[in-house]
């Protein structure tokens, strides 16, 4: 646990699936910290003051030490505090689901879809018979993987896509609901019609310029 001397901060905005991983890992730990939610239209002192070259959230804070990227940042965190070790997934995932539901060029996204259902299998075929990546209890990959688990299916059903079904990966789909009804998960998970109407917003300011 963070002791009392210790001094810790996230800087960060509800509904980022980057933000939660980082939320995710200090709750497993245990570590008590103080969340400062940016607006990124208008970022604060604090923000441009520990990140000043990205000015991107999320930003951990560490007895005035910032330590930015959220990868990096849960490294960090299980290599200060041992307990509960949660020893990456490949961000491609995310950057292909991205193009799948917000490219306005039918050839951009259908490669994006075909690009997402790949990195799914590679992971699919990763889980074998586990429950999480990390066995009976999750870990890094786990937490690395929240956007799968949580954004994808939002993003999938706002674009009318198939990207994670359980027909087509049963294993995979079978982990994502354990792992978004795991308690300590569901605690920072944000709520869900929000982030919708945010993703069903921007979609279809997209669909109307093309």
């Amino acid at each position: 646990m963070a002791t009392s001397l210790e001094e810790v901060k996230l800087l960060g905005v509800v509904g980022s699936p980057f933000v939660c991983r980082v939320q995710i890992a200090l709750n497993l730990k245990g570590i008590e910290y103080k969340f400062l939610e940016e607006n990124l239209r208008n970022k604060s002192e604090l923000l441009l003051k520990y990140n000043p070259v990205h000015k991107k959230v999320p930003v951990l804070v560490h007895n005035e030490k910032p330590i930015s990227e959220s990868l990096v940042i849960l490294e960090y965190i299980d290599e200060t505090w041992k307990q509960d070790p949660i020893l990456p997934t490949d961000p491609y995932v995310v950057s292909a689901a991205s193009k799948a539901v917000f490219t306005v060029d039918e050839k951009e996204r259908e490669k994006g879809v075909e690009e997402s259902h790949e990195a799914l299998e590679i992971l699919e075929n990763e889980l074998k018979d586990k429950k999480f990546f990390g066995g009976d209890e999750f870990g890094f990959v786990d937490i690395s993987a929240v956007f799968i688990a949580f954004w994808i299916p939002i993003v999938q059903e706002v674009a009318g896509l198939k990207l994670l079904t359980s027909q087509k990966f049963p294993k995979l789909y079978k982990w994502s609901q354990e792992f978004v009804n795991h308690p300590v998960i569901k605690e920072v998970l944000p709520p869900r019609d929000p982030l919708f109407a945010f993703f069903k917003a921007l979609y279809e300011n997209l669909a109307a310029s093309k």
